[in-house]
């Protein structure tokens, strides 16, 4: 929570929720405490009247490093970019809100998990990347997706399996994959896509003359991931030959329905590496996550290994969409943080305390980017689902040329529907 206009505001609704999250969850609880010293700490600047001019915005506490210096809980921004972010975020945050309306008209089915309220994580990591550096993630995709070069029309039209999806209809929700901007999917398995991420890495150090700073691989999974015997494995392989691997936590607080209190027995995701390096940041503040990151890849492409990040956010949907999210935890829980740290109103608060960006201007933005985003849904909607055998029996096998090779069988579960081409 930063900005000169909003600091007392904020700190004053932050106090209210720390007070309803100490009858709750201390997880929670001690994210809305972060939330209160920055708050707190926020010092005001002078107005920016430049799109371009530079704005220093401070995040204390926004860091806490292990076996490794913290980076300077500060950055250096501009309303440009400010805006850019904003816009990004907010079309995120509208795609998953139409895939919600989508699922519920069963024009989407199957697998879907969504990601509002994680969006600075997404957008501050995209940020902090160069395109070279490969990216993994696990289910909740789509966002990813879209960050990584997919369009919102894409994301959508593939969850509704139309053929002008961004893996032609095939992949659906968990199943997303861009190899031209180096983003290599959604994972459908929890935790599997970690070890192909150290995968990514090792291919990443293999292709780089020795002694030159190495494209980094990260690959992303949730805090219900985390104690897996795969990713243990991976962080081993990683340390042993220093590779440029990323092992991000987005630790939303919830595996499936289960508080990380009571499905881990450490909750501090970012010292899981041992003897790895480790950074935990607030996943809520796109600027801090952008800082971190680059903190963070400057070190592994250097050649000293892997690091382990823990990003601190929250999800405001269910795990998925057939879970309500209410058993869990209250709906006073979820309010308190949409209304005290979400990531969308921080960068908000910054436009409206930093710079001279107004109300109007901003909520024309909104407009304009709900009009984007119903647009590219009707355009969804109007496709159509692969034509032919064709469709289904390529994109499987690749001949020792890299020729793709169709597939002549397709055992379905039900043997008398099997595809023979």
């Amino acid at each position: 929570i930063v900005g000169s206009r909003c600091g007392v505001r904020a700190f004053r609704s932050a106090a209210a929720c720390i007070a309803l999250a100490a009858r709750g969850c201390e997880c929670f609880s001690r994210m809305l405490r972060t939330a209160l010293r920055r708050a707190a700490a926020a010092r005001p600047h002078a107005r920016s009247l430049s799109a371009e001019a530079s704005i220093t915005v401070e995040f204390p506490g926004a860091y806490t490093a292990y076996l490794s210096e913290e980076p300077a809980a500060a950055a250096e921004t501009t309303k440009a970019e400010l805006l850019e972010y904003f816009k990004t975020m907010y079309t995120m945050r509208r795609m998953e809100i139409t895939c919600d309306n989508e699922y519920k008209a069963r024009t989407i089915r199957g697998f879907c998990h969504l990601y509002d309220g994680q969006e600075a994580i997404g957008t501050g990591v995209q940020a902090a990347l160069s395109p070279e550096d490969s990216w993994i993630t696990s289910y909740r995709c789509h966002c990813i997706a879209l960050a990584r070069g997919g369009t919102v029309e894409g994301v959508l039209a593939e969850l509704m399996g139309q053929s002008h999806g961004q893996t032609g209809g095939k992949g659906g929700s968990m199943h997303f994959y861009n190899k031209e901007h180096n983003f290599f999917g959604g994972q459908g398995i929890v935790g599997a896509q970690v070890p192909v991420g150290t995968g990514l890495a090792f291919a990443n150090k293999y292709k780089t003359p020795l002694g030159e700073p190495m494209p980094v691989a990260i690959g992303c999974y949730g805090d219900g991931a985390a104690n897996q015997g795969q990713i243990w494995e991976s962080m081993n392989m990683a340390a042993l030959w220093k590779l440029p691997m990323i092992f991000c936590i987005e630790n939303n607080q919830y595996g499936m329905g289960t508080s990380i209190a009571r499905h881990s027995c450490n909750n501090d995701y970012y010292t899981m590496g041992n003897v790895i390096a480790g950074l935990k940041m607030d996943g809520m503040n796109v600027l801090s996550v952008r800082e971190g990151m680059k903190h963070v890849r400057d070190y592994v492409s250097q050649g000293n290994g892997p690091m382990v990040v823990e990003m601190s956010t929250y999800r405001y949907h269910g795990h998925s969409m057939s879970d309500p999210g209410k058993i869990y935890r209250d709906g006073a829980e979820v309010k308190a943080m949409r209304e005290n740290n979400d990531p969308i109103k921080n960068v908000r608060q910054l436009l409206l305390g930093h710079t001279d960006a107004t109300e109007d201007e901003l909520n024309t933005i909104e407009k304009n980017i709900r009009a984007e985003v119903e647009a590219a849904r009707d355009r969804a909607l109007a496709g159509s689902t692969p034509s032919s055998t064709d469709d289904l029996v390529r994109n499987i096998y690749l001949d020792e040329h890299g020729k793709d090779v169709p597939q002549s069988y397709i055992r379905l579960p039900d043997y008398e529907k099997s595809i023979r081409a």
